[in-house]
C-alpha cells in the first residue's frame, strides 16, 4: 500500500499503478453533481481564491457530506464526470468516487498526471476516516455544498492511471 499526505505531487502519481490501493491523510475535497459544475466555473473566472479553494494536488471525493455520514456516488453522472478533466487541469490529483468512466475521461487523467480512484459505498467506514469538515463555497446547497475535509488514512483503490483502467479501457 502506498501512503501519501495531500497535496498531492506528480512523483506521488508516477509511483502508483492500476490496482493498487492507496491510504491518503491530510485535506480533502468533498463535491458532486449539484457544486462541482459551479467549482469549474468559478476555476474557469478566476474565482477559487475568493473561496480558499486551492486545488493544485488536491484530492476531490464525490459524495455529500451530511451527519449521516459520506459515501461516493456514481462518478459517471454528466456533472460528475465533465467536471473530472478541468479541474485535473486546475490542478487536482485524484477523483475519488464509484463506478466506470469514458476512455476520454481516462486520457484526460494522463494528460494532466491525475487519477481516478474508488472506495466502496461503506459509510460508516468512510465517515471513520474523517477528523472534520467545514463548507468552503456554495452552503446554499446544503450537504452538497463544496466542502473540505480533514481525513486521517482515507483507502482507496486506483480504478484508472497513466491511460489504464480496471474497466478494459
Amino acid at each position: 500500500m502506498h501512503e501519501f499526505s495531500t497535496p498531492i505531487t506528480d512523483g506521488d502519481i508516477e509511483k502508483i499503478q492500476v490496482g493498487d490501493i492507496i491510504s491518503v491523510s491530510g485535506e480533502i475535497y468533498c463535491g458532486r453533481d449539484v457544486v462541482l459544475p459551479k467549482i469549474v466555473a468559478a476555476y474557469r473566472n478566476g474565482e477559487l481564491d475568493g473561496y480558499g479553494v486551492q486545488l493544485t494536488g488536491s484530492l476531490i471525493f464525490h459524495t455529500a457530506v451530511s451527519i449521516a455520514g459520506i459515501g461516493p456516488t456514481s462518478s459517471n453522472k454528466l456533472e460528475i464526470e465533465s467536471s473530472i478533466a478541468p479541474l485535473s487541469e486546475a490542478g487536482v490529483k485524484i477523483h475519488l468516487g464509484k463506478g466506470a468512466i469514458s476512455e476520454e475521461t481516462i486520457k484526460a487523467l494522463e494528460r494532466q498526471k491525475a487519477i481516478f480512484a474508488v472506495v466502496p459505498p461503506v459509510t460508516a467506514l468512510l465517515q471513520s476516516k474523517i477528523v472534520e469538515t467545514k463548507v468552503l463555497a456554495f452552503p446554499e446547497e446544503g450537504m452538497e455544498a463544496f466542502y473540505v475535509a480533514r481525513v486521517n488514512g482515507l483507502q482507496m483503490i486506483v480504478a484508472a492511471a497513466h491511460g489504464r483502467s480496471i474497466y478494459g479501457v
